[in-house]
């Protein structure tokens, strides 16, 4: 018997070759864009999740209350470690840290005249214990217990000495103007792409401390470390955040700040916070394409089940026959179960040749290393995305098919029920559905990342350059400065502490006159050189910069303009302020300028001018020069750090970085939308064609009766028009509320215009007319003769 099932679904595709084709080419594609989507979505849910003590570990956060909204975020004094370890008897174990993005590549490690650049970071004794990066020499209890060690990534070491036995081997770190001799405690295994932290050396923190900061730096209003924790097993997270809330208050009573903890591989995921609250973050990605994932392969399968159900009435006297000679409904239902599986089976064979093709280019586009291994969780995924696409799209026409009376099968007597043809309309309505929600989302998104790309931050972030500080340079600033403006083609040059393009460090450090002892002002701090307020272009509202022509700048401040109203300030030009207990005066305000992502509104911002401490130098240049001036700062550059390559940015390359989700995201929803209209036309060129084939006597008989051309079209494609227009007067509104509430996430977006969706719906029209005529023209060519001749 399953044999001669087999040979039956053999001469059925045989039969029916169009519909095969159709039906194999729309769930091969849908079934490996829920592959690709598949290996993602798995991706994305592994991050940071490979660490042994995951369950147990946490970060510790700080609720800011400003203006009666609390804003979250993780930057913490770094007194809070020890104080959590010591009071909080759940804390098995706490850990500071400082962000590898603070210093980015800025690092440089030396053997004699043999220097490299790496992205390092400090960390405390505790790091490698509480983390699982494995070592490939040394030990994770004792790698960091000294001030002088360092431990390194495998790449790194090979690098730098050519071999991983290098335990003891002495090498100097530099950044910024800060140096220092250090040995080698450790080696570890690169770490795995899975990993929100990208490092490639580690010092101990207490170098940050005592030579980058300086102790006296090291308080509880200064929020300059990340602090990990391990949670005892079994801790209750409320309690906890119970007791370590009243911290930082009971040392500082002033304060509007509360600490928390998160757990650690939840960040990647759920970053985002509204008020306090966990308001996603990533994982609305993850969400968007499962569903999308969904939605493509019911696409497939509705195609399936319509064809299918189309053709019925060339299957329904095999139906018949077996009915009579004694088959039952149930093995009906399987031998028709069994059709639709084994094209899935086919489906997913081709489906894979999809996925093998296509990888390399979807990994170049989502960052990642995606790759197909035959491990039990992919081969359960994938057997049941089988099983499920193949149940679903062969149940309908299964039932459907095997219900049939075989004497009214036999007699003719058997006509097209009003619920099959509404359930069949009903899915080709449902499919264009999808498809127009995710055209109309594809373009609100494109519109929105081209609003990001070209709006105006209230700053040029055009042609003008980031050039680390480091060596030579860092010891002397103002003469490379000067020499700087000197390069032909270099319009202007300052330097700073701050990235320009998002947050920072911030202080609460800040009293004047007049300021409400309850309210604890958090401000993005900048420290900044002479002319940077001109070499980015920010506009002042009142007052001035800071300029070589006036003396003690140190003393001086400048803050923009939600600075100034969040203080309550009038006429602030000339009053005085305290910051971390020196008096400055201030002496301009700016406009506001988007120094962070545009999901968040515009914050209190101040300058103060400190040339002790800076980290990188801004340098705006002419277009029309660009190539000969950068030459020019190379050679510059070389001359004040002979052993330094210059590896500069464009600010408008960091600006752009900041959405690199958005503009991954909308790029693959371009795809997978494209993928989506491809099926549905695919199952309404095979509708078109099964219509215009059973019409086929009918157009014969209006062509001799002299029909034109233009009225058969007409009279053919109306009822498919009437489906088409039916999904977009319901996909419209569902789609206009689904991108509304996209765009909530951001602070400054675009309104979409009615024609984003107006558009979209007559796009979705015309590619349907497009497919459906395709057809129907063919049929108009064939000679009524040949149609009307009987069988």
């Amino acid at each position: 018997m399953f044999k001669h099932n087999l040979l039956i679904i053999y001469r059925n595709f045989r039969r029916f070759k169009s519909t095969f084709f159709i039906n194999l080419l729309g769930l091969s594609t849908g079934m490996a864009c829920t592959l690709l989507i598949y290996l993602w979505v798995n991706d994305e849910l592994s991050v940071d999740k490979f660490h042994e003590k995951d369950d147990q570990l946490y970060q510790v956060y700080m609720h800011h209350e400003e203006n009666g909204m609390i804003r979250s975020a993780p930057p913490v004094p770094a007194l809070l470690a020890d104080v959590m370890r010591e009071e909080v008897p759940e804390v098995l174990m706490a850990v500071e840290d400082t962000d590898t993005n603070d210093f980015g590549e800025g690092f440089s490690l030396s053997i004699g005249s043999e220097r490299i650049k790496a992205r390092g970071k400090f960390s405390g004794e505790e790091y490698f214990q509480l983390f699982s990066f494995p070592f490939l020499k040394g030990n994770a209890e004792n790698s960091l217990e000294n001030k002088y060690d360092i431990v390194l990534t495998e790449s790194i070491a090979k690098k730098l000495f050519g071999t991983t036995e290098v335990i003891g081997k002495s090498l100097e770190w530099q950044i910024l103007k800060f140096k220092g001799q250090a040995t080698v405690s450790g080696v570890i295994n690169d770490l795995p792409k899975n990993s929100t932290e990208s490092f490639e050396f580690v010092l101990p923190f207490s170098v940050f401390i005592d030579d980058l900061m300086g102790p006296e730096r090291n308080h509880w209003g200064n929020y300059i470390a990340l602090t990990y924790v391990q949670l005892a097993e079994g801790a209750n997270v409320e309690k906890v955040n119970n007791k370590i809330a009243p911290i930082i208050k009971s040392r500082v009573p002033q304060t509007n700040v509360q600490p928390f903890v998160k757990k650690y591989s939840s960040k990647y995921l759920y970053g985002k916070f509204e008020n306090g609250k966990v308001a996603g973050g990533r994982i609305s990605y993850v969400r968007l394409f499962i569903i999308i994932a969904f939605f493509v392969l019911a696409i497939a399968c509705i195609n399936f089940m319509n064809l299918s159900t189309a053709r019925a009435s060339k299957r329904l006297k095999e139906i018949g026959v077996k009915k009579t000679l004694g088959a039952n409904r149930k093995q009906l239902v399987l031998q028709h179960l069994g059709e639709s599986v084994t094209l899935t089976l086919l489906s997913l064979i081709l489906a894979y040749l999809f996925v093998l093709l296509l990888l390399p280019q979807f990994n170049n586009i989502t960052d990642k290393q995606l790759s197909i291994d035959l491990n039990p969780n992919l081969i359960l995924a994938t057997f049941s995305i089988t099983l499920f696409t193949g149940l679903l799209a062969g149940s309908y026409p299964a039932f459907y098919l095997s219900r049939f009376k075989p004497v009214s099968i036999l007699k003719g007597k058997l006509k097209t029920s009003t619920g099959e043809v509404w359930t069949r309309k009903g899915l080709v309505v449902f499919q264009f559905i999808v498809s127009i929600i995710l055209l109309v989302s594809v373009w609100v998104v494109y519109k929105q990342i081209e609003f990001v790309q070209n709006k105006n931050l209230g700053y040029d972030r055009q042609e003008v350059i980031k050039i680390p500080i480091e060596g030579a340079v860092a010891g002397h600033l103002e003469s490379f400065l000067t020499k700087l403006k000197e390069v032909p083609g270099v319009m202007n040059a300052s330097a700073t502490t701050h990235s320009i393009v998002k947050s920072g460090a911030s202080t609460t450090g800040v009293t004047w006159e007049g300021k409400n002892p309850e309210s604890n002002i958090l401000f993005e701090q900048a420290r900044a050189y002479y002319g940077l307020i001109e070499t980015l272009g920010i506009k002042m509202k009142e007052g001035r910069s800071f300029s070589e022509n006036y003396q003690a700048e140190e003393d001086k401040i400048i803050f923009n303009e939600a600075a100034i109203k969040v203080m309550g300030l009038e006429d602030p030009i000339g009053k005085t302020v305290t910051m971390w207990g020196n008096e400055k005066t201030i002496i301009g305000v700016v406009k506001d300028f988007n120094f962070s992502s545009l999901h968040e509104e515009v914050s209190p911002m101040l300058f103060h001018f400190d040339k002790s401490f800076m980290l990188s130098i801004f340098a705006k240049i002419q277009t029309s020069q660009t190539e000969v001036t950068l030459d020019h700062i190379k050679k510059l550059y070389g001359d004040f750090n002979p052993n330094f390559t210059l590896d500069y940015e464009f600010l408008d390359a960091n600006y752009q970085a900041q959405y690199q989700a958005e503009q991954r995201v909308s790029l693959l929803s371009r795809y997978f939308a494209g993928i989506a209209i491809i099926i549905s036309c695919l199952g309404l060129f095979g509708l078109a064609a099964f219509t215009a084939e059973r019409r086929q006597k009918e157009i014969g008989i209006r062509k001799i009766l002299g029909a034109g051309g233009l009225q058969i079209i007409q009279l053919l494609s109306a009822d498919f028009t009437k489906m088409i227009l039916i999904a977009i007067v319901v996909a419209l509104p569902l789609s206009f509320w689904i991108m509304s509430n996209w765009l909530d996430g951001f602070a400054y977006r675009i309104d979409p215009e009615w024609w984003y969706f107006a558009g979209v719906g007559i796009i979705a029209l015309l590619i349907a007319w497009l497919t459906i005529s395709f057809q129907i023209i063919k049929s108009l060519r064939i000679n009524p003769a040949i149609t009307l001749k009987d069988e």
